[in-house]
């Protein structure tokens, strides 16, 4: 099975209704061929960061990663959060024993 999508065009009929709605809708208008070459694909996706993380495998305790995906999306960069957390403060204390 292909993951492209395949573009469905609209009949005339359709067409001419499309048209018609965007006549009668006074927000909206129907581009110019120049204004529609102009356009520019929407960019999919995060910007890329600026400091690259490494990707691993790690076996961890049920109850951490329980712990950290309750607590919704986002739960890994929480979890690094912590770890990048406890990993300052043990070099503090390193550097200050």
């Amino acid at each position: 099975m292909s993951s492209r999508r395949r573009l469905i065009k609209p009949t005339a009929r359709e067409d001419r209704a499309i048209n018609a709605g965007i006549a009668r809708d006074p927000d909206t208008y129907e581009l110019s061929a120049k204004e529609f070459n102009e356009l520019r694909p929407v960019l999919r996706g995060r910007p890329k960061a600026a400091v690259h993380k490494v990707h691993v495998n790690v076996r961890l305790d049920p109850e951490v990663i329980e712990f950290f995906r309750s607590t919704g999306r986002g739960w890994q960069t929480r979890m690094n959060t912590a770890l990048l957390s406890h990993v300052k403060r043990s070099r503090s204390r390193q550097t200050h024993a």
